[in-house]
């Protein structure tokens, strides 16, 4: 019997430099053998379909086509993930091992690890890759061996590593190895295309690989140079957006990492900039995967115990945009109708969620999971928890981001907030950042009325930031 070899595709939707996907594949043609695409479907994520699932189960999709396109069938596999892995093991009764690109951090490293029990008990072997980050979160240590808990040395070190080659996959082989296999779960497929799909209700304009390497292309080669002065400004096009392809793997960081690199003459202070923020993706991987419960639980341990509040009153005005400072509401409106937020507001409006409202940190972290398109667990856990300061090398407690303030630094002329914050459209640039200043005659000029066509500050800054700081230094 001619022996088979599944490639299990999670996060990770592409056919070029795919790490697991080139083992599979070198080791099929070595060893003149077969193998097949999988997908498990999660009930789990089909329940309740927000901005962040529409997107991905849209690349989904967009992927199926494109391994349609090169000869490769993805089956797409339902259920809970022992009754997905037994359906495959008993359909297809040569299978001999399984390859997939591994995920350290959090609940994803337990669901790796049931699946390789499984696999093993079954006597099929599992290899297991780093794909989604440059460096694993075992690889950059301190001379000791540990793990570092500060940028900074640790981005050091990063930098001084050896960054991994990309992976040539052979597609042109990918159908002549393919194993012939009906579909795995023709239900669970019919369900994806007709139920799936129909509540993915995203316009998404640039969506897959093709999209997404003109997007790399058109950063490096237009944006790059002007990155380390420009990021901080919502309004420019300066950031990669390349995030939800990195997300959703349909880019790879290798590929990310060396398109950038090899603009470090001419990008200079640019490039340099960027990179580091590869490192934050690998730094914040890192430390999830040391504290796998930090998704609920505080790094920073005498700060466990803080009295967070839960009003839902303010927590709707924060999430609706509603809040009535200028800046929070455009940022957080900018990412419920477009599923992204620019990195700056996303720490002006997760200060104010947990430093003016002082409502839990995990309240906003598990918003920004529904609606990012973007979302990394690590990385939005980290940014929520440096936002609150009490994560490893968060911003300090008395550090308190002046919404106000931030407006006018990173927004001067107030364009992106009337952009978003429609209400203030016509508000003099003199009152765009304090439109609760403008007299009645300048309101009704404006066509907006503070406490009617847009709320009045639903909090004192200042009183706000006094607790904050209190709240810390008492520890709860």
């Amino acid at each position: 019997m001619t022996e088979t070899y599944a490639v299990w595709f999670r996060s990770d939707f592409r056919l070029d430099d795919q790490v697991a996907l080139y083992h599979a594949i070198e080791t099929v043609k070595r060893n003149d053998a077969r193998w097949f695409a999988f997908f498990h479907l999660d009930p789990r994520f089909t329940k309740e379909i927000d901005l962040h699932h529409d997107y991905f189960f849209q690349t989904l999709n967009d992927f199926r086509k494109l391994c349609k396109d090169h000869g490769v069938h993805l089956h797409l596999v339902y259920g809970e993930l022992k009754e997905a892995l037994n359906r495959i093991t008993k359909r297809v009764s040569s299978l001999e091992a399984v390859f997939f690109n591994r995920d350290d951090a959090g609940e994803n490293s337990v669901r790796d690890q049931e699946a390789i029990d499984f696999f093993h008990k079954k006597e099929i072997e599992t290899y297991a890759y780093e794909d989604a980050h440059l460096h694993g979160p075992h690889e950059v240590t301190k001379q000791d061996g540990d793990y570092y808990k500060v940028f900074t040395p640790y981005h050091k070190a990063w930098s001084k590593e050896e960054k991994p080659r990309s992976y040539q996959v052979d597609t042109k082989t990918l159908a002549d190895y393919q194993a012939e296999l009906k579909p795995l779960h023709e239900k669970g497929e019919t369900f994806f295309e007709e139920d799936v799909l129909s509540r993915c209700k995203g316009d998404w304009q640039a969506i897959g690989r093709e999209a997404a390497l003109d997007r790399l292309e058109t950063f490096v080669d237009e944006r790059l140079n002007y990155y380390k002065n420009e990021r901080d400004i919502p309004l420019k096009a300066a950031t990669s957006r390349l995030s939800p392809y990195l997300k959703t793997g349909v880019l790879s960081p290798r590929e990310v990492y060396h398109h950038a690199a090899a603009r470090r003459e001419e990008a200079g202070a640019g490039a340099e900039t960027y990179l580091s923020e590869l490192a934050w993706r690998d730094f914040y991987y890192m430390i999830h995967a040391h504290h796998p419960d930090s998704k609920n639980k505080e790094l920073t341990e005498k700060y466990t115990a803080l009295s967070w509040g839960e009003d839902e009153e303010c927590f709707q005005l924060w999430s609706g945009g509603m809040t009535g400072f200028p800046i929070v509401d455009a940022g957080m409106r900018q990412l419920n109708r477009i599923g992204w937020m620019h990195n700056r507001l996303r720490m002006i409006t997760a200060s104010f969620l947990t430093k003016d409202y002082l409502l839990d940190w995990r309240l906003g972290e598990r918003y920004f999971q529904k609606k990012l398109i973007d979302y990394d667990a690590s990385s939005n856990i980290g940014g929520w928890q440096w936002a609150a300061s009490v994560g490893t090398d968060a911003v300090p407690y008395f550090r308190v981001f002046n919404p106000t303030t931030q407006g006018k630094r990173f927004d001067t002329d107030g364009d992106f907030i009337r952009k978003y914050v429609q209400e203030l459209e016509n508000v003099p640039k003199k009152f765009i950042h304090e439109p609760w200043k403008m007299p009645e005659d300048v309101q009704k000029e404006a066509g907006c009325l503070i406490g009617k066509d847009y709320p009045e500050p639903s909090v004192d800054h200042s009183v706000q930031r006094k607790k904050a700081i209190e709240m810390f230094k008492g520890e709860g």
